[in-house]
């Protein structure tokens, strides 16, 4: 019988979320709530299955990965893409890779659950309550306030017309934005300098290539006010991370509200975890139940449709 693996499902729903019924009459499914941590984990783990079901980037699944697979057919993403997939790689093995859709863009709704959580000290004020205290500090406003937008796509549009809602001024960047684009999103295209010398919330969603890779580091981080916050939802390496680091110990900037880490899980010892202006998520920004159940829905039917022989939402690598 067909073996199929879900990898890291964390809460152990990944059943619930969808009728994998049909699925079970032809194959056997195994779940995985646990992380594989490393390349050998990965293929002693999975060496036997012939569907593997990747939530996301959690694992990666790199050439020399695939290599050591053999009974690999059929390599699911949840998600559009996935940049930890080889997938050169995958077509010479003769794997078939396919993705799924997802629900609205809860990330950019988890960015603005950061930078309220930042401008209110949400976090400081319910450690007070919890110890049966009361006010400790005064937060800011949002309106007249400045949002820098890192990225207008559609994530970073979506954050300018919530900002335009609070009454904030909009500044947007990225090396190819528009002036036409921004006047779309009710934003002001303004130069990268401008932007992070400007902008009392710097907000990123900005995709991730070797291209963007370090893009903002210690000279975007010294042109911020002293007053002003950054917020990363989109991914880790896109800041130096050396430099926020030394920027949030020395009080350079007044804090940040990350959902993003250069290695997940984030270590328990991890210096970041140990800030006190600083408002870590566990990388949750595309993780809710509605977002969730389109994921599994489409992977099923993507299992089905493969086993019938007609593979859909199938992935290939770029020319």
């Amino acid at each position: 019988m067909i073996r199929v693996a879900i990898l890291d499902d964390y809460f152990n729903k990944a059943l619930e979320f969808a009728d994998w019924s049909e699925v079970s009459k032809r194959a056997k499914i195994s779940v995985f709530n646990e992380y594989l941590k490393n390349e050998q984990n990965i293929t002693e783990a999975l060496r036997d299955f012939e569907i593997i079901v990747g939530m996301r980037e959690r694992t990666p699944f790199p050439r020399s990965t695939l290599r050591q697979l053999p009974n690999l057919q059929l390599l699911i993403t949840t998600g559009g893409r996935n940049k930890s997939f080889d997938l050169e790689a995958a077509a010479e093995y003769g794997i078939t890779v396919c993705c799924t859709g997802g629900v609205g863009s809860p990330t950019s709704e988890l960015a603005w659950g950061l930078i309220i959580s930042l401008m209110r000290d949400i976090p400081g004020q319910l450690e007070s309550m919890r110890k049966g205290g009361w006010q400790t500090q005064p937060g800011f406003n949002l309106a007249n306030k400045t949002l820098g937008i890192v990225g207008l796509g559609n994530l970073g549009a979506r954050m300018a017309k919530v900002a335009l809602a609070f009454d904030m001024n909009v500044e947007a960047w990225s090396q190819n934005l528009t002036d036409e684009r921004a006047q779309e999103t009710g934003a002001v295209k303004v130069s990268k300098e401008q932007l992070f010398g400007q902008a009392d919330i710097v907000t990123i969603h900005y995709g991730m290539s070797e291209r963007s890779r370090g893009m903002i580091g210690t000279a975007e981080l010294e042109a911020m006010k002293r007053s002003a916050y950054i917020v990363n939802t989109s991914r880790a390496p896109i800041i130096d991370q050396d430099a926020l680091y030394q920027a949030l110990k020395t009080n350079q900037i007044a804090g940040a509200g990350l959902d993003v880490y250069m290695s997940e899980p984030l270590a328990a010892t991890d210096r970041f975890r140990k800030l006190e202006n600083v408002i870590l998520t566990p990388h949750i920004g595309y993780v809710t139940t509605e977002n969730h159940e389109k994921h599994y829905a489409d992977v099923v039917e993507n299992i089905m449709q493969f086993l019938d022989g007609k593979p859909i939402r199938v992935l290939a690598a770029p020319d």
